[in-house]
């Protein structure tokens, strides 16, 4: 998911809802919701929808009543107002709170009871009802992360995933599309259509979804037998097929080198979620503005289509793990980028995405798994789960090599493949393919804050015929990591690899002459990685006096200096 910045500050008032995760954790232990029947009936006139929800759960103890989120109609009109709630063919008792709600109804563990609920009302948020950009009116639903409440009574919580079916009654101009397959379209007398999707394979309910529009829909082709299709507004239907059609030539990449796709269709669709991009299971949702005709955003659809593989059929545990999401989706567009366009174009992402942890780093100390978020998942979106998530599995891809790096993915998706995953499950399973223990990497890189910030200085040594080499971690935390270096005079180059794990480490290298230049490339494996290490660019730090008194130089030294701080983190962690 691609998050357009500027809506933080709506979307912080929209989703403070204190204690719905502590509530969807007590409710794991006592249910399981096992398929959601959503009915739907959609008006041009107003914003009222009215509705039907079966809900099928599990109960997993004894219960004599349970929750549900839901968001009751509120002091400005909005929210969901429940009108019955019938259990095995009786009434059953309810409430309603601000946030929930409560169905009294006795069961025993291992039961498993239907439930279905009248409601109807304005959504507060999830489903956006608007007009888009051509000013025809729209319904898209928009549930990330958990706003599917404030329309649909679930378990909002990533945790409880479930099969689920829409069924959408609407005005006749409209085409309806959601997760799964169609299986129904039927015209109704007064100019109405109803069309029921039906997903058997288990969602979140943050990607579950239905969207409701004059749309052009163009087949793009099949994969594997997938047919992939594109669904834009008319008025751009030559732009928007040409720019999604791409598609269909990125989904055999992660075919062949994750596991075979998990739904029935993958169908991208231009909307109006509040994202850049939104990972719908089967149905993937794009803003808007993403249709401009010039195929930029190849590196979004593809963000967006490794998410059916990582975030939605392997389902983060808990929001706090949302890297296993966002981070592999940032990587892996990463490793498509690599394949089609060559290893010059990872490396230009991969300095983006430095940069960007840096500056994150700078300001925010936290970790990429951060448990201190506890309500407002939106502070989750950030370039530690993105960018430094990434960087996590381009350190551990070099760390274990290619081939134990794609048998240890493999074997995830295939293991955690429909169901919920966390940190921990990952790296039980990478160990397994690297044949080694990762609990120093997996606690350094993402539970401990920031990264190494590395003071380093050279001098050479013309008597002794060596280069001395200082180098100091200034960061709170000591970090364990190897770094390669290689010392340089004109095309040739030895490499010298060193294992920092101290505050300050020196030694020493034999060096017949003083080195043109030291180079940190080996470790990526492309030559000029670090610009700002290169060459003359090294020199420049070097006449300073901390740096010649720290040092202690002497006449026939020559001292140089190498500020690594903006490089480093393009080799952490790398064997």
């Amino acid at each position: 998911m691609r998050i357009d910045r500027s809506l933080f500050l709506i979307l912080l008032l929209l989703l403070s809802l204190p204690g719905l995760a502590q509530l969807a954790d007590k409710r794991r232990e006592q249910l399981d919701v096992l398929h959601y029947k959503f009915s739907i009936l959609l008006n041009d006139d107003n914003d009222t929808i009215r509705c039907a929800a079966i809900v099928t759960i599990k109960f997993l103890q004894a219960s004599t009543g349970f929750d549900l989120d839901l968001v009751k109609r509120r002091e400005d009109g909005k929210g969901m107002m429940v009108s019955g709630v019938v259990e095995n063919n009786h009434w059953a008792g309810f409430s309603q709170q601000e946030q929930t709600l409560h169905i009294n109804s006795p069961a025993k563990a291992g039961e498993t009871h239907d439930y279905a609920i009248a409601y109807e009302g304005i959504p507060a948020d999830g489903l956006i009802i608007n007009k888009n950009k051509f000013r025809h009116r729209t319904f898209f639903a928009d549930n990330w992360p958990n706003r599917a409440h404030n329309w649909l009574p679930c378990v909002d919580h990533p945790s409880d995933k479930a099969s689920v079916e829409f069924i959408v009654t609407a005005p006749d101009h409209y085409q309806v599309v959601s997760n799964g397959v169609q299986v129904e379209e039927t015209s109704l007398p007064d100019h109405l259509r109803v069309t029921h999707w039906q997903e058997a394979v288990s969602l979140p309910t943050k990607i579950m979804v239905i969207g409701v529009a004059d749309f052009a829909v163009n087949y793009t082709g099949d994969v594997d037998c997938i047919p992939v299709s594109s669904w834009v507004y008319p008025e751009n239907k030559e732009a928007g097929f040409y720019d999604y059609a791409l598609a269909r030539n990125i989904l055999p990449f992660f075919v062949k080198n994750v596991g075979p796709y998990p739904y029935r269709k993958l169908a991208n669709v231009q909307s109006k979620t509040i994202f850049g991009g939104m990972e719908n299971g089967s149905a993937i949702f794009y803003s808007e503005n993403s249709v401009v005709g010039n195929r930029k955003v190849e590196a979004l659809l593809t963000h967006e289509i490794a998410h059916q593989w990582f975030g939605d059929y392997i389902t983060e545990a808990n929001w706090q793990h949302i890297w296993l999401s966002e981070g592999f989706a940032t990587y892996m567009t990463h490793l498509y980028i690599e394949k089609t366009y060559g290893a010059d174009s990872l490396l230009s992402r991969l300095r983006t995405d430095r940069n960007e942890v840096i500056a994150f780093s700078a300001k925010n100390h936290a970790p990429v798994v951060d448990t201190s978020v506890t309500s407002n998942f939106m502070q989750l979106l950030n370039a530690n789960s993105y960018q430094k998530g990434g960087w996590v599995l381009h350190m551990l891809r070099r760390k274990l090599g290619d081939a134990a790096f794609w048998k240890g993915i493999r074997a995830y998706y295939s293991r955690f493949g429909g169901k919920n995953a966390t940190t921990e499950d990952f790296q039980q399973v990478m160990e397994t393919a690297g044949g080694q223990s990762l609990q120093q990497f997996f606690r350094q890189w993402l539970y401990t804050p920031g990264q190494p910030d590395i003071d380093a200085r050279w001098q050479y040594d013309s008597v002794k015929k060596q280069i001395v080499l200082q180098l100091e971690q200034t960061q709170p935390t000591l970090f364990a990591f190897p770094l390669e270096l290689n010392t340089c005079n004109g095309a040739k180059c030895i490499t010298h690899t060193i294992y920092i794990k101290e505050g300050k480490t020196v030694l020493s290298f034999p060096a017949a002459v003083k080195p043109d230049r030291l180079e940190l490339d080996a470790l990526v494996g492309v030559a000029h990685a670090c610009e700002p290490c290169l060459e003359q660019r090294c020199e420049r730090f070097a006449l300073t006096a901390r740096h010649v008194e720290a040092l202690q130089p002497h006449e026939n030294v020559v001292v140089g200096d190498i500020d690594l701080s903006r490089c480093l983190i393009e080799r952490l962690g790398l064997a």
